[in-house]
């Protein structure tokens, strides 16, 4: 009985746990493609020279429904968030986790590292264009409400925006708590709204059968290929569910989303189409048209506060991608700070957040209105959906084993439908659809030339320095003067001399007691194992060799770490302990093979800019001496 009554206990606390993590996905996770109905009917069957004639509203409410049942519920939900690197989500991690699974083909994993560079480089561009479709899309309810106000929807958007940006610093943990109340509500509201319309014009329900979908085809050709580059609005946001896996899990994302969130998304959908059924100039803002008048500006309070939670958690997103990025080499090193003593994962990004306010901004100003960013909107979005489904295929295959014939019918049904939404939102790059396209092409140069850069660098210092065990032995033959005390060199290579120490021994003639090479490793997995984290190597004569290794999702701390290695038979007095670091001076040499001159000086202007490793190592600054060095790319 008491065995039977403690089980019971345990599964209730595990359904109230499971019940809070959904209802706290519901408030971080799903506010993007929560706000999407704002703007979604609007753009497709109000801009392109279409007119919401039934057959045409039915059509589209029926590609609506099958590409969220296809792309969301079926292609992220089910399939791509089984792709979980140690339990973390988002397109680094599936590249690192790609990666890992064909680790013995160089040539692969390069191929697979420049598909999610190029998918992450995308994300950034959804970055600015959420924050600004979503405010802009939420605040144009004032044209519906009050025509006269139309000239104060941009300063206002503007407004809020600056003030979402300048909160940032002060982390999200606070705004955090009323994210889940606010979109539950939200969420309902849709809901509402759409039965209000269903009830009275149940006929719409008729596109719920996929011919509708296929008719629209067949009857507007050309037109129906360029709405699907507005259907896809209704998918943006997709990629988050897959990013925020590691805050929420698995189980309780897919309950959120089946159950409370896909239901209300359908029912607000379908609520749209009923309404331009029965009067179809309700197309001017169809989701403002549903709302009773008396209700017009509580709705508009609500919806841009559910925009500027959407934005929220984009902007979260790009700073957690740009922290991945920095540790597995591809972009230079950055201030990052923590915003909770609780959640690692709530970080910010300074160097990021005006880097994205100014782009939003630029965004607002330059396309004016949701309707002409929406043609902004959808090739970041279906790029990297693309980009994603590439990789997780790649998993599918080399760590899951699926046979060939499943990865090709799983392969061709998905990136047909990506590849039929990126091609007709291509269709718009003249429009704006080049904007984010642009800023992905400028993020993607930056990364891959830190990237090879930092590889040029090490492979220069490697080639120039002496190897390791002659001169510990020569060292033991020749004994310099030594002081009292342990140096820790960091370096890149534990086989040769650290050019600190050579300069160190050059200039000072003397050596400490106890000479350490520090290696420092960044993995392919968000956390390192406990057992892989620290490797001590005795050399000899006073000289260890130390390999520290972080999982891409940490933070490394040096000293921390070097607090531990105690256990490993290696014990640090900090008080008496000196770092020594070679400081590189990048010098671009058109003759030296490797990289473009240009880009040979964009790495050496990223190098003199990007955070001293000291810093983002956490070394003290009294502890440390730097000793320049001159390198030649």
């Amino acid at each position: 009985m008491g065995q039977h009554s403690h089980a019971e206990e345990l599964r209730n606390a595990h359904g109230k746990k499971l019940a809070a993590l959904a209802l706290g996905a519901i408030g971080i996770v799903f506010g993007d493609i929560g706000t999407s109905p704002l703007y979604t009917m609007k753009e497709t069957l109000g801009t392109h020279g279409m007119t919401p004639q039934p057959m045409a509203v039915l059509g589209v409410l029926s590609l609506i429904f099958w590409s969220l049942l296809m792309v969301i519920s079926l292609k992220y939900v089910t399939f791509v968030m089984r792709a979980d690197n140690k339990g973390e989500g988002g397109i680094m991690a599936l590249m690192a986790l790609a990666q890992r699974s064909v680790a013995g083909s160089p040539r692969a994993r390069w191929v697979l590292a420049a598909i999610g560079i190029f998918g992450a480089s995308l994300f950034y561009g959804d970055g600015v264009i959420t924050p600004a479709m979503s405010v802009l899309s939420a605040v144009e309810g004032l044209e519906v409400a009050a025509p006269s106000l139309e000239t104060y929807v941009l300063p206002i958007c503007l407004v809020i925006l600056v003030a979402l940006f300048a909160i940032q610093r002060h982390g999200t943990e606070i705004v955090g708590k009323a994210f889940a109340p606010v979109m539950i509500v939200w969420f309902l509201v849709l809901a509402w709204l759409g039965l209000r319309q269903l009830v009275d014009h149940p006929q719409v329900l008729y596109a719920l059968n996929p011919v509708y979908a296929v008719r629209f085809f067949m009857e507007h050709g050309k037109q129906a290929f360029i709405a699907l580059g507005g259907v896809v609005l209704a998918l943006t946001g997709g990629e988050a569910l897959y990013a925020d896996m590691g805050h929420f899990g698995k189980k309780p994302i897919r309950l959120a989303w089946f159950f409370f969130v896909l239901p209300a998304l359908l029912i607000n959908y379908f609520g749209q189409g009923a309404l331009l059924l029965h009067d179809p100039s309700a197309i001017e803002n169809p989701f403002y048209k549903m709302v009773p008048e008396s209700l017009l500006y509580p709705m508009i309070a609500l919806a841009t506060a559910s925009a500027v939670i959407a934005s929220q958690a984009v902007i979260s997103g790009a700073f957690s991608m740009t922290r991945e990025a920095m540790s597995l080499g591809y972009s230079p090193r950055m201030a990052v700070v923590h915003t909770s003593h609780e959640m690692s994962g709530q970080i910010f990004v300074p160097w990021v957040n005006r880097l994205l306010l100014v782009l939003v901004v630029l965004a607002v100003i330059g396309f004016r209105s949701s309707n002409n960013l929406g043609a902004a909107y959808g090739i970041a979005v279906t790029g990297t959906m693309t980009m994603t489904t590439l990789l997780a295929l790649v998993v599918a295959r080399y760590r899951w084993h699926w046979h060939w014939s499943a990865v090709i019918t799983v392969g061709v049904i998905f990136l047909i439908t990506d590849l039929a939404f990126f091609g007709a939102n291509a269709l718009k790059i003249a429009h704006g659809g080049w904007f984010p396209l642009v800023l992905g092409v400028v993020i993607f140069t930056v990364m891959t030339t830190w990237r090879r850069g930092r590889d040029l660098v090490v492979r220069e210092i490697k080639q120039s320095g002496l190897a390791l065990e002659p001169f510990v032995a020569n060292i033991s033959d020749h004994p310099p003067l030594r002081v009292p005390g342990t140096a820790v060199f960091l370096t890149a290579n534990q086989n040769s001399v650290p050019h600190a120490m050579l300069h160190n021994l050059k200039h000072n003639k003397v050596l400490h007691e106890r000479n350490v090479l520090l290696t420092v490793e960044m993995l392919e997995t968000p956390v390192a194992d406990y057992d892989e984290r620290m490797e001590v190597i005795e050399y000899g004569g006073g000289f260890y060799g130390l390999q520290l290794r972080y999982g891409f999702a940490e933070d490394p701390n040096i000293p921390a770490s070097l607090g531990r290695a105690g256990a490993k038979g290696l014990d640090f007095d900090m008080m008496d302990t000196t770092f020594f670091l070679s400081r590189e001076n990048i010098v671009a040499d058109a003759r030296r093979p490797g990289m473009a001159l240009w880009r040979d000086k964009l790495f050496a202007f990223l190098a003199r800019n990007a955070m001293p490793a000291t810093a983002f190592f956490q070394i003290p600054g009294n502890r440390l001496i730097e000793l320049g060095a001159q390198v030649e790319i």
